[in-house]
């Protein structure tokens, strides 16, 4: 079954969730992204990842959290293995982000190098502690890494959301448009990206990124042994 989309133009891979109405982010859909990554990283192509008109993601597959605690903690293990990934990429990776952005929806734009949010009544950030699940460590590095201080314990301890302008304060977007301008916006964003060096892009992108690589490969570690609490 084809859980994401993707389209091909001018070198840019646009990569789309299509899951069910909240875009789960289930085993299959790790593997499918995973696979979309590796053809653009074959084609050393710039990357639009995007969702479903209202939203990006409202966060992993709750059938797959409540099944085990074993098959929660292999979810979480793949999904932090994704981001890691996706910090590291060696081409510029876009979030285009159509609406609401939850939990680990919201974790796929912090590993994004740009993002981009709509107007609306939509909400982004993390809300694992109000569903009753103690954040992962891996989580809290990626949030402590783009997360301003003053928004951090709001966004990870808290549990608060936020309106895309908001959002846009608290890390989790960089810039706003109007939904229609969305992925003309992006593709603009693209354009620009293709611009650069992409080895010198990659090479300063392990640099600024060494210590929230490491800390993601230790958190990810310690995180195979911990118990999630959903």
């Amino acid at each position: 079954m084809q859980l994401i989309n993707v389209t091909i133009e001018n070198n840019v891979h646009v990569i789309s969730l299509n899951n069910g109405k909240v875009n789960a982010i289930s085993p299959e859909v790790i593997a499918q992204l995973n696979a979309a990554l590796d053809a653009a990283e074959q084609d050393s192509a710039v990357v639009i990842l995007t969702g479903q008109p209202g939203i990006l993601s409202g966060g992993y597959d709750l059938k797959t959290m409540k099944q085990s605690s074993e098959a929660a903690i292999a979810l979480v293990t793949a999904g932090s293995t994704l981001a890691r990934r996706m910090l590291s990429f060696p081409t510029p990776i876009i979030g285009a982000c159509p609406g609401h952005a939850i939990a680990k929806g919201a974790f796929l734009l912090l590993s994004c190098d740009y993002r981009i949010g709509c107007n609306g009544p939509f909400k982004l950030g993390l809300n694992e502690v109000a569903i009753g699940m103690t954040m992962h460590q891996a989580g809290i590095e990626i949030a402590r890494n783009r997360i301003p201080q003053n928004y951090l314990s709001r966004a990870v301890i808290n549990a608060e959301l936020f309106a895309p302008e908001q959002a846009v304060l608290a890390g989790f977007l960089d810039q706003v448009v109007e939904p229609d301008q969305l992925m003309d916006t992006a593709h603009l964003v693209a354009k620009h990206m293709q611009t650069l060096n992409m080895p010198a892009h990659l090479a300063t992108k392990l640099k600024e990124r060494q210590s929230i690589l490491a800390q993601l490969d230790s958190a990810i570690e310690q995180d195979k042994h911990i118990s999630l609490n959903l």
